[in-house]
């Protein structure tokens, strides 16, 4: 057999046929990153090291790739197990880390909270969450109060789940639309509504952040906050809008897996009663609707027009956190697990927008509230990922440039 790091990727199933070679390939990379940050391997070295039955095999590696990896198998989605048994084992217990940390800052602060409730994945995994701590500490769903914020890019499909959804979990409902306010601060600053830039969406994030906050100090309670692990390591938030809370629970959970969370919830009958809004819930285009509907009433700004595709910047996310793999290789991976999907222009395009955000975003994550840690990538300050927020990407970008 053939095994890397306690994983199997060969048996001798039809050596026979192979002239009894057993041929697999094997990431070499990734066992030194491991070796690297933990302490099992040099342990076992130290008591076996010196055993005359472990025998050690040197040879030449052949450049940066010793083969196409043609023997070697990628997933194209890392942080989502592979398998309908196994991925609902492991969002079970992530949901249950997410609440557990929650239940822990409510255990200090007191269980009243508030959520900004848009009838994204985002904030209804958050919503969720949070409901669920209260079930599990037995605090009245009242406790937590859910508020509907309609702008200028509000659709009726996400309004009314937001709605639905919290009438459903039976949590205060409060409606403030921010329209006018954020009219009276166009006015304040001089900014042509006509002009749908930067500033004009980023009125009505940090609007809605500051109702949050001063509505949770009227009720003496914690505002939660809603944003992901995708977009922290893209800075795809408005800092001091919905960059800021305070506390995160998805603060460690990639895009990718926020909708098998919400499956998972659905499948569990968590919360019955909400599961019909919940499925469409988990079928609505992600946005962050801030920008103004078509004549339809159709969402029209929908992030991955504008960011990139996710399920590529979660897969760049993971090999370059977890492993500290070069973007030449990344791509390599990339290239292999995406094959038939994206072509490789198309990979790189976006490749070089991760890395420059990643680099130029860090100011945002160096001031990021407190989240939960649920996996082996996150970007919290004060624990995992220490960085400057002048800190270049020069180096990186001149090896992109090279591939």
């Amino acid at each position: 057999m053939i095994a890397e790091y306690g994983k199997l990727l060969k048996e001798n199933d039809n050596v026979a046929d192979n002239n009894y070679l057993l041929v697999s390939d094997i990431d070499l990379g990734r066992i030194r990153a491991d070796r690297v940050k933990s302490k099992t391997y040099k342990d076992t070295y130290r008591v076996y090291g010196n055993d005359k039955n472990i025998r050690t095999v040197n040879f030449k590696s052949v450049g940066e790739f010793g083969s196409d990896a043609k023997d070697y198998e990628i997933d194209a989605h890392p942080f989502i197990p592979t398998g309908e048994r196994k991925r609902l084992m492991r969002c079970k217990s992530i949901f249950a880390m997410q609440v557990g940390g929650l239940i822990k800052r409510l255990s200090i602060t007191g269980s009243k909270m508030v959520v900004g409730v848009s009838g994204g994945m985002d904030s209804t995994l958050t919503l969720l969450v949070c409901a669920q701590a209260l079930k599990k500490l037995g605090k009245p769903m009242t406790d937590l109060t859910g508020i509907t914020m309609p702008a200028f890019g509000t659709t009726d499909r996400t309004y009314n789940n937001a709605v639905v959804l919290m009438e459903t979990l039976g949590i205060t409902v409060k409606e403030i639309p921010i329209k006018d306010a954020c009219m009276v601060h166009y006015k304040d600053i001089g900014h042509d509504t006509e002009i749908k830039d930067i500033t004009y969406e980023n009125v009505q994030a940090r609007e809605r952040t500051q109702v949050l906050m001063d509505y949770a100090n009227k009720i003496g309670a914690i505002v939660v906050g809603t944003g992901d692990l995708s977009e922290l390591a893209l800075g795809w938030c408005t800092y001091n809008g919905d960059q800021m809370s305070m506390y995160g629970v998805n603060a460690s959970i990639p895009k990718t897996l926020v909708k098998w969370l919400i499956d998972s919830v659905i499948k569990e009958s968590v919360f019955p009663e909400s599961s019909e809004v919940l499925k469409d819930i988990i079928d609505t285009p992600i946005s962050p609707e801030l920008l103004p509907p078509d004549e339809n009433g159709n969402i029209v700004q929908k992030t991955e027009d504008s960011v990139g595709p996710y399920e590529l910047h979660d897969f760049f996310l993971y090999y370059m956190m977890r492993y500290g793999y070069s973007p030449s290789k990344v791509f390599f991976l990339a290239k292999k697990a995406f094959a038939g999907a994206y072509e490789p222009e198309i990979i790189l395009k976006w490749m070089k927008m991760f890395y420059r955000r990643f680099f130029s975003q860090q100011f945002k994550r160096s001031c990021m509230p407190d989240g939960v840690k649920v996996g082996s990538v996150a970007l919290s300050p004060r624990g995992d990922w220490r960085m400057p927020s002048d800190a270049s990407a020069a180096l990186w970008m001149s090896e992109i440039e090279t591939l």
